[in-house]
């Protein structure tokens, strides 16, 4: 059941953006005069199709909902009637051919800004940015954080919750920031500024620099309560289910998830005796963590659940953050603007080995988010759409041949030659950029792979 979840909404995510994409293409083509044969939602067979007139365009969707095209005309792509020639997408001027490209892509940035704009009008509930027990011989500690403050701002940008806090110093730390403004607040509502000194950053993983930051949350005492049990996973062997309260290991009280974890990490390939409470009964069961490579090398303990608090507890540490409808606008579109570089620059991160390629997500990642998000909820899942749909946006725009950006690239050289490219040299390159994707595809699948294993 759990399966369907994620695959429903995954495609329901990708189907939407992939057509808005699409539909950007088409409605360009449209109006500035290009004949369009077909509209498809989808690959593959064709399941369902409308066409008012043989010479109307077609509306078409089809078995793999996991893209889309539009089929104009186009002498490259085969026989055109004579009468259609003046509408052939190959005969237009330049700049028609450009805005027509130019439009999937930008039509992802616009549907991720109207998201986001309807995240910030709805509203957001998340885990209040108060800080815990600071880990010794960390940044935080160095810095002179203490246990109760709350942040407000990380270099003067506003964080109403510890993901937007969290995120924001990641970002700024994995962009090579050597120092970093936090604005903080007390008990007794004082206001201090602290700066964090990052030096010589090591930006190779995002979760390596969260460590190094040493910031937790701060929580109230609670049994840490199994929120899901993966497949295949040591707490699906063990027999842990969903909502079982983990009270004790080996004798040892755990009252945080931070707790539990850690104490698993210790204990990798080594049999643990667990008492949960589920149902109100007290159990014993045997959990034995798997063993898996930390990213010192180091093996460390995972038993394949994800825990959370319970439920009345929860609500006690969360706020809700939400803007008015003219002023979610600014916001919404800096929000855009913001995931969009910090793509980029983790993109190019990467590619010159400075970020690891463990920060990549394939199709599996994607669609388990998904599914997560959809859970969490509505909000979360909108959210969820429009990073993916600033994703797609900016992945189209980069200059790789068979992408959008790899055509305007070849029309910018047109322009400045003053004829086009011809199409054998055009489809040399298209199959390099085919292959260089398909790298990258394989890449983030066994990146994903790991990850599940994990």
């Amino acid at each position: 059941m759990e399966l369907l979840h994620t695959l429903f909404f995954f495609i329901l995510a990708i189907g939407i953006l992939v057509s808005f994409h699409e539909f950007g293409h088409f409605w360009v083509a449209r109006k500035t005069g290009v004949k369009v044969l077909r509209f498809s939602v989808g690959f593959g067979k064709v399941l369902w199709s409308r066409q008012k007139s043989p010479e109307d365009t077609e509306y078409v969707i089809s078995a793999i909902p996991l893209g889309g095209y539009v089929k104009m005309v186009d002498e490259r792509e085969g026989p055109v009637k004579p009468e259609d020639l003046p509408y052939a997408f190959n005969r237009q001027p330049l700049w028609v051919r450009t805005a027509i490209v130019s439009a999937g892509p930008a039509f992802n940035i616009m549907l991720a800004i109207t998201l986001f704009w309807g995240v910030l009008v709805i509203g957001e509930t998340g885990l209040r940015p108060v800080l815990g027990e600071m880990k010794p011989g960390t940044l935080a500690q160095a810095a002179g954080f203490v246990e109760g403050e709350e942040i407000l701002a990380v270099n003067d940008k506003l964080t109403p919750t510890w993901t937007d806090a969290m995120t924001t110093l990641i970002t700024l730390a994995m962009d090579g920031e050597p120092n970093i403004r936090v604005k903080v607040k007390n008990s007794a509502d004082e206001q201090a500024v602290k700066e964090l000194h990052l030096g010589e950053s090591d930006t190779q993983d995002s979760e390596k620099l969260y460590d190094r930051l040493g910031f937790t949350p701060k929580l109230p005492n609670y049994y840490p309560v199994v929120a899901e049990v993966f497949p295949d996973s040591a707490a699906q062997a063990a027999g842990l289910k969903k909502d079982d309260a983990i009270i004790s290991a080996d004798g040892t009280e755990f009252k945080n998830v931070d707790q539990w974890i850690g104490f698993v990490k210790k204990k990798p390939g080594t049999p643990v005796k667990v008492i949960i409470n589920r149902q109100g009964a007290e159990l014993a069961l045997t959990v034995t963590p798997k063993s898996v490579s930390s990213e010192s090398n180091q093996p460390e303990g995972k038993i394949g659940a994800a825990m959370t608090m319970p439920k009345d507890l929860l609500k006690t540490v969360l706020v809700e953050h939400s803007l008015p409808p003219l002023e979610a606008i600014p916001a919404a579109l800096t929000m855009t603007y913001d995931n969009a570089i910090t793509m980029l620059k983790m993109m190019g991160k990467m590619f010159i080995g400075k970020v690891s390629v463990k920060n990549l997500s394939g199709p599996i990642g994607i669609a388990k988010i998904a599914g997560q998000s959809a859970t969490i909820s509505f909000v979360a899942f909108i959210r969820f759409m429009a990073l993916v749909s600033v994703s797609l946006g900016v992945l189209n725009l980069l200059p790789i041949p068979v992408l959008d950006g790899g055509h305007l690239m070849f029309f910018g050289i047109e322009a400045v030659k003053g004829s086009p490219i011809p199409e054998k040299v055009q489809l040399f390159f298209q199959q390099i950029g085919m292959a260089l994707l398909f790298l990258l595809m394989a890449t983030a699948m066994v990146v994903d792979i790991q990850r599940w294993f994990d």
